[in-house]
């Protein structure tokens, strides 16, 4: 019988006992270095055995793990790992079943030790690249797996963080294997991404929850590193395809653990992934970002404003210009959420009528998001180039009500006060989106398009919009960063410390003062005139003023605007209605530009003139300067006396002194009066009707070489007025003549009737014959001549001439 045992032993296929010879009799002296070589030499020399090498190992293994056998268990793994790295051939396919199979077992099995083991050897085959696809592999299992363990909640710490990194790795390692395997199950799937990406997340989280171990064996790298790396190379490897199965769990997640309103967790999520994925894809990102802001437009605002302060940071990382063509609905989605904001704050109820249900509206919370998207729209403006900003601040000033064009734009539970709100919004957005604006031509930054709706707004008389506007205007002809330095409004006796750019004009320049600059001094002109005015108007409309001095002046600029300046004086002089510091504050203005205008003149005599007339204001008038007016305590009095004398700028003086220096002396001698246009209606003004005029002028023709030209008529306010208040009156006398003429009809005899019929019906005829006599003509001759010596030829009538065939087409 020991022979018999003996001969059996010896027996034994070959692999088998190359197998067990690896195993000593002390799992504690480890793998058997010498027997293992062999075994490794076996399989590569005979390839068709290595399936049956690993279907053994497995075999053994399994039964080591049933027996508790870790030792065993441990080296039969590392004897796997060791074939497995060295044998790349067409059979190792078969040999990945057997593997698989015990990675299996171990991941398992409920032991700390064994799971990690079996990760590491998943780690270990995933870092290897087959020559041959496989088409019958799974890695469902290892997905939800490892997935599980990054959610590992094992009672000691230490080994917690270990089996959750373990889960990281190998959730890496599934990802390295899968997604460039055509053949395989496609990783990208939603099933697949809806367990990778939250478990990511969650131990992404668990920064100050766990701390590495101090032991010698734990890892370098702490979870929090280990899963920003997975991370970035699991969106590193994303397509264009799989972009929204990527991002989409990321969305989830945040809603599900309420993490939009904290902001930071959030934040550094979508910055991981805008600086992971492909430049070419990040539009995707934020596509989805405001999709998701739509989707929840009625959930509370701190959520929203989480959304809009991921958006905005996604904005300032996203290449310049690569959204495309989908900037205007990017900004499309923004101005509505703002819009919605308004009416949220306004009625107080995230629906159309306020239900009992309703959630509570945080009005400063609203406040917080509407400035949240305000310079979201401002991050997004940042990254575009200079026509497609054009474009969007084209887009965004045709969204924002004027009052008499588009009153359907107020929503109907808001009213006068919502299309306030909304118009304050979008013209803050704009200031966003032009703040940094560097055009050069000045004509494509300012169009008429863009250029007629934003002056209407300076005649509003809300004072917040008049400012805003102004502070748009001076942000697009700001091209050189000169407006800081007109800041605060101050009497300089050298401008030269103010180290302004100044550009010689270009073409586009003088074509666009051309065209414009008499609509800009008029609205510059009637913004100084609102009694609303405060001292943040007069400054920006000074540094408007210095930067069409600096960057659009010419010749005939500079006149104009000097011109204008003295008008400002005038309307100061001449305007007892309005309030004393405004009139102090439009002399203060006229004369801190008038010295600035002069110096960049550099005409010594009219330096002179105003520098004698600004001393001569510090001795009698300083609060007609604006170190005393325009600042924070002005200095001014209670009722401003008659000004006049050496405090005032003479505008013969200065007309002869230019004149001098070549420039247009007519022109300078000419007082700037500003021409009232239909334009003024659009603003609502108290004072517009008592301003516009209309005239009528109709011209009549009595025959056709002779035309004479009627009077016009003038139809001013009061003719109107009177025209309504008469219309009772008309329309009384008209009921009393057509009862007068029924009742002639009815008691009249018919003799009289009928004479008056017969009188009316040769008044007609008398008319119908001077039509025909005007329209009658003799018909034309060849020659010119009206006939051979015989005295004129009848006259025929025009429909009965005769033509040539060729002149009827």
């Amino acid at each position: 019988m020991y022979g018999v045992c003996g001969c059996c032993g010896a027996l034994r296929p070959r692999y088998k006992r190359l197998v067990d010879n690896i195993f000593p009799e002390d799992p504690e002296d480890g793998l058997v270095k010498a027997n293992m070589e062999k075994l490794t030499f076996y399989a590569l020399s005979a390839p068709e055995k290595l399936d049956r090498i690993g279907a053994y190992l497995s075999e053994r293994l399994s039964r080591d793990v049933a027996r508790h056998r870790y030792g065993y268990v441990c080296i039969a793994m590392e004897a796997l790992d060791q074939l497995l790295m060295a044998c790349h051939c067409q059979s190792i396919n078969l040999f990945v079943e057997s593997f698989l199979t015990m990675v299996r077992k171990l991941l398992e099995a409920d032991k700390p030790n064994l799971q990690i083991l079996g990760t590491n050897s998943f780690v270990k085959f995933a870092n290897i690249e087959e020559d041959t696809a496989s088409y019958h592999r799974s890695y469902d299992f290892f997905v939800s797996r490892f997935s599980e363990m990054c959610h590992s909640s094992y009672e000691d710490p230490d080994i917690r963080t270990k089996i959750r990194m373990a889960g990281i790795r190998g959730l890496q390692g599934v990802v390295r294997k899968t997604v460039n395997d055509e053949l395989q199950a496609n990783i990208w799937d939603p099933q697949h991404m809806d367990k990778i990406v939250p478990s990511l997340l969650f131990n992404l989280q668990q920064e100050e929850g766990i701390e590495r171990s101090p032991s010698p064996e734990t890892e370098k790298e702490s979870p929090v590193e280990l899963t920003e790396r997975c991370f970035r190379e699991l969106l590193g490897r994303a397509a264009y395809d799989n972009i929204k199965n990527a991002v989409k769990p990321v969305l989830m997640h945040l809603d599900n653990h309420s993490l939009w309103e904290s902001k930071t967790f959030s934040v550094r999520c979508f910055k991981i992934i805008m600086y992971s994925i492909q430049s070419q894809h990040s539009h995707l990102v934020i596509q989805q970002l405001l999709g998701h802001l739509d989707a929840n437009s009625k959930n509370s605002a701190r959520v929203r404003a989480g959304i809009v302060e991921v958006i905005s940071e996604a904005a300032v990382i996203e290449a310049s210009g690569s959204i495309g063509p989908t900037v205007l609905e990017v900004f499309n989605t923004l101005l509505k959420q703002l819009r919605l904001s308004v009416d949220y704050e306004l009625t107080g109820s995230y629906d159309s009528f306020a239900n009992l249900g309703s959630k509570v509206i945080k009005v400063h919370e609203e406040r917080q998001l509407q400035e949240a998207v305000i310079k979201t729209i401002g991050s997004f403006a940042n990254t575009l180039p200079t026509y497609q900003r054009s474009e969007v601040m084209l887009f965004i000033i045709g969204k924002i009500p004027v009052p008499g064009m588009y009153p359907s734009l107020g929503s109907a539970n808001t009213g006068v006060e919502g299309s306030r709100m909304i118009q304050i919004m979008l013209l803050k957005s704009l200031l966003q989106v032009t703040a940094g604006f560097q055009s050069t031509n000045i004509l494509t930054a300012l169009p008429t398009s863009f250029l007629d709706p934003l002056l209407s707004f300076t005649l509003m008389e809300d004072a917040e919009i008049r400012l805003l506007v102004l502070d748009i205007l001076i942000s697009i002809i700001d091209r050189h960063d000169n407006r800081h330095k007109f800041s605060p409004v101050r009497i300089i006796s050298d401008i030269s410390v103010l180290k302004l750019k100044v550009d010689k004009c270009s073409r586009q320049d003088n074509l666009f003062m051309k065209k414009h600059s008499q609509r800009l001094y008029r609205h510059i002109y009637l913004a100084c005139k609102e009694e609303s005015s405060v001292q943040q108007h007069f400054e920006s409309l000074y540094t408007l003023l210095g930067l069409i001095c600096v960057e659009l002046a010419n010749e005939e600029v500079v006149v104009d605007l000097i011109r204008l300046a003295l008008a400002l004086q005038d309307l100061a002089l001449t305007e007892e209605a309005l309030p004393v510091y405004n009139r102090c504050a439009i002399h203060a203005l006229s004369a801190a530009y008038l010295n600035l205008i002069s110096q960049l003149t550099t005409v010594p005599t009219f330096c002179q003139h105003v520098h004698e007339v600004i001393e001569s204001r510090k001795k009698l008038v300083p609060f007609l300067l604006p170190e005393d007016v325009l600042v924070e305590s002005s200095k001014i009095p209670e009722k401003l006396e008659k000004v006049e004398g050496e405090v005032l700028f003479v505008q013969a003086k200065i007309a002869e002194m230019l004149g001098g220096s070549g420039y247009n002396t007519e022109r300078l001698a000419t007082s700037y009066i500003p021409q009232i246009t239909d334009e003024d209606r659009l603003s609502k003004r108290k004072s517009i009707g008592d301003t516009v005029s209309l005239q009528l002028e109709m011209e009549s023709r009595n025959s056709p070489e002779k035309e004479q030209r009627s009077t016009a008529e003038q139809i001013t306010f009061e003719t109107l007025k009177q025209a309504i208040g008469d219309s009772v009156n008309v329309e009384e006398l008209e009921r009393e003549r057509r009862r007068q003429v029924v009742e002639r009809f009815q008691t009249a005899p018919f003799e009289e009737i009928a004479a008056h019929c017969g009188a009316r019906a040769s008044l007609l005829q008398s008319k119908l014959n001077q039509v025909f006599e005007i329209t009658i003509r003799p018909p034309p001759s060849p020659s010119g001549s009206v006939g051979n010596g015989h005295g004129r030829t009848r006259s025929v009538p025009v429909y009965e001439m005769k033509f040539p065939d060729l002149c009827v087409y």
